[in-house]
């Protein structure tokens, strides 16, 4: 049916649509008539549900567009949203004073007197709005004399809006002396939401990670995280059904350009940029900002990590020793990422409140999530971002040659072809500094390739297990392709012939013999010496 009305879409207004990327301002998107999709009802409903409320969502998820659209709900804008579903809901459209402050713009500080003058410049133009008092010194100060005299120069409550409250803690989180002092800053900023709680409206506070309460929000004890909220998983990002009800002529604009169907488009941006979920019972959700931008463009490209990888995650990964070869299928219980990032005791947290992990099951039974990748371009680009830092290899060199070159002959199942590239490339690797320290990180050589062959993988967009389980042992990998099955055994200063005795005598391929697809078994041969692939068999 889809597909049917996307074929007869006319493509003749193509040009008249105009895409939001980088736009997060409302009153812009509508008046200048940019593609939005309708949260107003979801955002009406949330501003009901608590005084303060609290959303943790990834970048370039849309949550300054939803800051904005609160502002000017609560400005009483109502011409903004005519033909909105808000219309339907709200029916006073009062005027109230908002104080909107993008806490984004005080982050890279290095010290926290750099913080409170960052902080104290995002609070002049909402003191030339409501006047100044010289008794106020410091950033709280001067907000909590905001509150008081938007108050009582309009005689009506004060709505706040803070976006990216956790801006400036981000980059120094692995530093154990200036976050404490950032914190600081930051608790003394906030303090005042809770004293002038009489005078407030309504307080919304969004970010990307998750702090404790005492240590940010130290005396707002009722503030309500609706960050795993099964009714507000869909307030941020867009969801596959919005994208078929409001966005056929995007699809189909994108697929004349691919020479697909509308139908194989569909299927190609749900591959790319679907399958987040922020609650145990959300839609699925695609990346709004990737979305957008390849709508724009014309082009599938890994949009989200070409505007930026964050250098607090990649170096909490490093610190952690986050073993990346078991980011799939992880079963955890929700304490272990829904929790403060500053009682972190592995990097989970940070990966599930960027959007590098995300919900993909629930177990009522025993109260547990799956955790997985999202999709192709989180796992494409999760891989160039720790492929350098991992093996030292450089990433474009291995995209542009040797990948190319060994996804060619896996297509072409010519997998003799495959692996002589494979071994080739490895053999050309320079010495990596630094290499045993990493070969000691992950305690056995064996795990450093394992972490190798994983990363060009998925760099590949091919889903790889490792270490996989099964009633005689563990298998070291297994690369699952369209067509193809591989169940591939490492050996250390060992032989190819050890390692593929050893898939045979385990019964390691015989749990895919029902799959459909072809089996192929590889034993490998490494060289802890020479660094090195040594030999290899494959057996079918």
């Amino acid at each position: 049916m889809i597909d049917s009305l996307l074929n007869n879409w006319d493509l003749s207004m193509e040009q008249e649509r105009r895409y939001p990327v980088g736009i997060q301002t409302f009153s812009r998107l509508r008046s200048e008539g940019y593609v939005y999709i309708d949260k107003t009802d979801l955002m009406w409903k949330m501003q009901r549900l608590s005084k303060f409320i609290f959303l943790s969502r990834p970048r370039r998820f849309g949550k300054s567009l939803l800051t904005t659209t609160l502002c000017s709900f609560f400005r009483g804008e109502r011409e903004l949203f005519e033909g909105l579903k808000v219309m339907a809901l709200e029916k006073e459209w009062k005027s109230y004073p908002v104080l909107h402050i993008d806490v984004s713009m005080a982050k890279g500080k290095t010290d926290a007197d750099a913080l409170r003058r960052a902080l104290m410049l995002q609070l002049d133009p909402l003191t030339e709005v409501y006047g100044t008092n010289p008794k106020e010194n410091t950033p709280g100060e001067v907000f909590d004399g905001l509150i008081r005299r938007a108050y009582q120069q309009t005689g009506e409550q004060v709505v706040v809006v803070i976006d990216e409250y956790d801006a400036p803690l981000l980059d120094v989180l692995h530093e154990e002396e200036t976050l404490p002092a950032f914190r600081r800053v930051m608790q003394e900023f906030y303090q005042c939401l809770k004293a002038r709680e009489a005078m407030i409206r309504f307080c919304f506070i969004t970010g990307i990670t998750k702090f404790s309460q005492p240590s940010i929000f130290s005396t707002l004890n009722n503030l309500t995280n609706i960050s795993l909220h099964p009714a507000f998983a869909a307030i941020c990002g867009i969801t596959g059904e919005e994208i078929d009800e409001q966005m056929q002529p995007d699809v189909a604009r994108l697929a004349k350009e691919y020479e697909v169907t509308p139908k194989e488009m569909r299927q190609m941006l749900h591959d790319t940029y679907d399958g987040y979920h922020f609650s145990h019972k959300s839609p699925d959700i695609y990346n709004p900002f990737s979305l957008m931008k390849a709508f724009n463009l014309c082009e599938l490209r890994n949009w989200w990590f070409e505007s930026g990888t964050p250098s607090y995650l990649m170096r909490q990964m490093r610190l952690y020793h986050t073993d990346i070869t078991k980011l799939d299928d992880l079963v955890v219980a929700s304490d272990a990422f829904d929790q403060p990032t500053e009682n972190m005791v592995d990097a989970l947290p940070l990966l599930y409140q960027s959007g590098y992990l995300t919900i993909k099951d629930y177990d009522r039974l025993t109260e547990e999530y799956t955790l997985s990748i999202p999709n192709k371009e989180v796992r494409v680009g999760l891989t160039k971002g720790l492929l350098p830092l991992v093996t030292g290899m450089n990433v474009e060199g291995v995209r542009s040659g040797f990948a190319v070159r060994f996804w060619r002959a896996l297509r072409a199942k010519d997998t003799d072809l495959a692996l002589r590239e494979l071994q080739a490339y490895l053999e050309g690797l320079p010495y990596v500094e630094g290499f045993k320290k990493k070969l000691e990180e992950v305690v056995v050589a064996e795990g450093f390739y394992e972490w190798t062959f994983y990363l060009i993988f998925s760099m590949l967009n091919v889903y790889v297990q490792t270490q996989v389980k099964c009633a005689r042992g563990r298998t070291d990998m297994v690369v699952f392709m369209p067509d193809t099955i591989y169940v591939m055994e490492l050996k250390l200063n060992g032989t190819a012939q050890d390692a593929l005795e050893q898939i045979n005598d385990k019964g390691y391929a015989l749990r895919y013999a029902t799959d459909g697809r072809r089996i192929v078994k590889v034993g490998m041969g490494f060289s802890i010496e020479k660094r090195a692939m040594t030999d290899y068999i494959i057996e079918e």
